[in-house]
């Protein structure tokens, strides 16, 4: 039986008006997205049965449509307690065409992939696998969602504002007659986060029910509308430059992005600004941009923070690998913690989605001479390491074309050691680099840009590099210590402080280790004498923060020519994560962090990848390369790196703070706003605004704060908006993380995201923020 089905008895004649009123709100919302007719819309909106899969046996047809508010796919369920359920298509992270999850693959037959297709959720939430009844209708199903996500993405912040209010006043017009009551604006305003008393309630309501008719209704729905988006402090900068008849001329918008907004620009630029965003078509055909225009541009990515064109690859992509940050993980194959948590190829694809480009593999005899893939001396569960090389092929380069290290963590017989090499030479093919680029023996890593599209391993290796170029290469195995991670792995579980063991190497491992060949740290001193450039150590996080507290400058002249990888303490079973920020402000290049462990510091990772197109590569400030640098950051002797800056921000307001108990039908969030300055020691800055009770819909605080930042190429600034409780800790409600050399001075507004890095749509902070040399502050 559908779902559809179990809603409450209703008249013929009631059931005929209901239908024609889902049909018309479908048809406002399909316009609204630019899909008004389109066949996959229609095709969503009806609806059809599909077969979810969750295991061999557990494979049920259940019904799926999308909503008529074409953000939220209903579907059935047998539970009595959930009827009806929904989820968001916001809280879908991509869509799979065939057998491409973990559990299609094991619980499906090879013959029916085109009929199977997978929804990938963001955060926790598993995978939902499900197969349709032919080729065709699973086609339907997932260019027909995809279309509307990518049509729900376009959308700028405004129309997502607006698309989201609309919706919410759809869900509080409980008897769907296109009018609102008193009550059911009530219920309306508590939905979008904002507490009001009752008295102020039936305030708006009697100011827009003109009508006198005790309920709203067309235009006076459309003037409570109005009521509830008006932003005041918009108002106030449009009106200081609005100078010509009531708007912006092109002059006006100009003098704005000139002074406001710190751009070096001119006129051809603010008349195209005007063109690509001007609602109103008199308006737009004398050049002029109307308040409405102005809200458009401030919502779209040329009134966003992050500097638009960092959105893009910008950095020279053409200077040695060494000399970049590259994007890396820890563990990568585990979902949750390392003691009990499951491994899965899943926790690959998301690292890989991410722009991960260094992820690990902890590899271990498996049975049936198969190797796999888990957490040792643990309970955590075991992922073929074949199934592994398979997924990372598929989507290594999905989100960037930049090289991919695959770390591997060897502790296999050589038997399976060959096996492995067998399935990395077969799988990867001709994306594997299995010799040096050239045709003599470099003295320097390759660049990113040359080694696009490209897997490097990263290993213990029998001989030096150069033999890749002798006949005469003949060693066939031999053994080597174990890596420093896999002997403290091993410490720990026997207590003991044995030196350090050694293993068997297979040939075939060790002969496609080419540019990351492992070896042990013994001092900066000795790494210099004997170290040849493709040697690289790895650094327990503990080891490395004493070095770079000791060591400053001597840790970022190793990082000059060398790879520095730095992995999370073997104690931190909670798959925890350190701070990233002090091992690259010594130079340290792979600084691999728990990607499934959403936390700040995950936070601080997404922020320093944030710009250069988001490719996992970002190019290290130049003193982090010249040979000559002394840079020490606990130092800050004199030098290029010390170009001191004052940054101003005034946190203005915010709009549309998403509920963080949402269990709770009556909370409404307490925000407050806190800046933080993440950088060298003496940069490290946090600064907070007060509280506002009960309004998460549009707060304001016109607060301003001052940080000075002495190494500004090294500094990240940090937006953070919390949920104030004076009895416990706050929540969070989101936050965004980016450079201050992407930060884009003027009125700006602010995106936020999830704990878990995800865009919370519609939501955000409107700032205004200068970055200016400290002797003209």
């Amino acid at each position: 039986m559908s779902c559809l089905r179990k809603c409450p008895r209703r008249s013929e004649s009631e059931e005929m008006a209901f239908q024609e009123h889902l049909r018309k709100v479908a048809q406002e919302n399909g316009k609204r997205l630019g899909l008004d007719g389109d066949p996959d819309l229609q095709f969503l909106l009806s609806g059809g049965h599909l077969v979810k899969i969750r295991s061999s046996s557990w494979q049920k047809t259940r019904f799926y449509k999308l909503n008529e508010d074409c953000k939220t796919i209903l579907h059935e369920s047998q539970r009595f307690f959930r009827r009806n359920p929904t989820f968001s298509l916001d809280d879908i992270d991509s869509l799979r065409r065939g057998r491409q999850s973990e559990g299609l693959n094991k619980h499906t037959d090879p013959s029916e992939a085109d009929k199977c297709f997978s929804i990938i959720f963001k955060g926790k939430k598993k995978n939902l696998d499900l197969m349709a009844a032919n080729s065709e209708e699973a086609k339907k199903w997932v260019n027909g969602l995809e279309k509307v996500m990518g049509n729900l993405h376009n959308l700028s912040r405004q129309q997502k504002s607006e698309h989201w209010l609309i919706n919410c006043m759809g869900k509080a017009d409980k008897n769907k007659d296109n009018k609102m009551t008193l009550k059911e604006l009530k219920h309306f305003l508590r939905q979008i986060n904002v507490e009001v008393d009752d008295s102020y309630a039936a305030d708006i309501f009697k100011q827009c029910d003109t009508s006198n008719s005790g309920t709203l209704e067309d235009t006076e729905i459309k003037h409570f509308y109005d009521l509830l988006t008006h932003r005041e402090e918009v108002d106030v900068i449009y009106g200081k430059y609005a100078r010509t008849e009531g708007q912006m001329s092109g002059k006006d918008l100009l003098n704005f992005l000139l002074n406001e907004q710190r751009e070096q620009t001119n006129m051809p630029h603010a008349l195209k600004l005007i063109e690509k965003y001007e609602v109103d078509e008199t308006a737009k055909a004398r050049k002029h941009m109307t308040k409405d225009g102005f809200m458009m541009y401030l919502h779209q990515e040329e009134g966003s923070i992050l500097n638009h064109e960092h959105k893009r690859v910008y950095q020279d992509m053409s200077r040695p690998l060494n000399q970049y940050y590259i994007s890396s993980s820890h563990n990568t194959y585990l979902m949750e913690d390392q003691l009990k948590g499951p491994s899965s190829t899943e926790a690959y694809i998301k690292a890989l989605m991410k722009s991960c480009r260094c992820v690990e593999l902890d590899c271990w005899d498996g049975p049936n001479g198969e190797p796999v893939i888990y957490h040792g001396y643990t309970l955590t569960s075991k992922v073929l390491f074949r199934d592994v090389i398979k997924a990372i092929k598929e989507y290594a380069f999905k989100t960037s074309e930049y090289p991919v290290i695959l770390s591997l963590e060897n502790h296999c017989t050589v038997e399976q050691q060959r096996l492995m090499a067998h399935h990395m030479v077969s799988i990867l093919g001709d994306a594997l680099l299995t010799r040096p680029l050239g045709n003599r023996m470099p003295d320097n890593f390759p660049s990113p840009q040359e080694l696009k599209g490209k897997f490097l391993i990263k290993g213990k290796r029998l001989n030096k590099l150069d033999t890749a170029f002798s006949s005469n290469n003949t060693v066939d195995e031999d053994t080597v210590s174990e890596e420093d991670e896999a002997a403290e792995a091993k410490d720990n579980e026997q207590k003991s402080k044995k030196k350090k063991s050694k293993m068997k190497l297979a040939k075939e491992l060790s002969d496609i280790v080419i540019y990351c060949k492992s070896v042990h740290f013994y001092g900066f001193d000795h790494a210099k004498d004997n170290q040849a450039f493709y040697e690289m150590s790895s650094f327990k996080e503990s080891k490395a923060f004493g070095l770079a507290q000791n060591s400053g400058n001597s840790y970022t002249h190793h990082n000059l020519d060398k790879l520095s990888r730095i992995y999370p303490a073997g104690s931190r079973t909670d798959s925890s994560n350190y701070n990233p920020v002090p091992m690259w402000n010594v130079g340290c290049q792979i600084v691999a962090l728990n990607f499934q462990t959403p936390s700040k510091e995950m936070q601080l990772n997404q922020g320093r990848f944030l710009p250069n197109g988001f490719c996992g590569y970002v190019l290290k400030p130049e003193f982090l390369r010249e040979p000559s640098s002394q840079f020490d950051p606990n130092l800050l002797t004199k030098g290029p790196w010390l170009k001191k800056k004052t940054f101003h921000v005034m946190v203005i307001s915010a709009q549309q703070l998403p509920k963080v108990n949402k269990e709770k039908h009556n909370s409404i969030v307490d925000p407050l706003v806190r800046v933080e300055i993440h950088g060298v020691p003496a940069d490290n800055a946090t600064k907070e605004t007060h509280h506002i009770e009960n309004n998460g819909f549009n707060p304001v605080w016109n607060e301003r704060f001052q940080f000075d930042v002495h190494v500004p190429e090294l500094a990240l600034v940090r937006f953070v908006v919390e949920d104030h409780d004076s009895t416990s800790q706050n929540d969070l409600v989101g936050q965004y993380c980016l450079p201050l050399t992407s930060v884009q001075s003027g009125y700006r507004h602010v995106p936020l995201l999830t704990k878990r890095g995800d865009v919370i749509c519609s939501a955000g902070l409107f700032v205004h923020v200068m970055l200016i040399d400290a002797q003209k502050a």
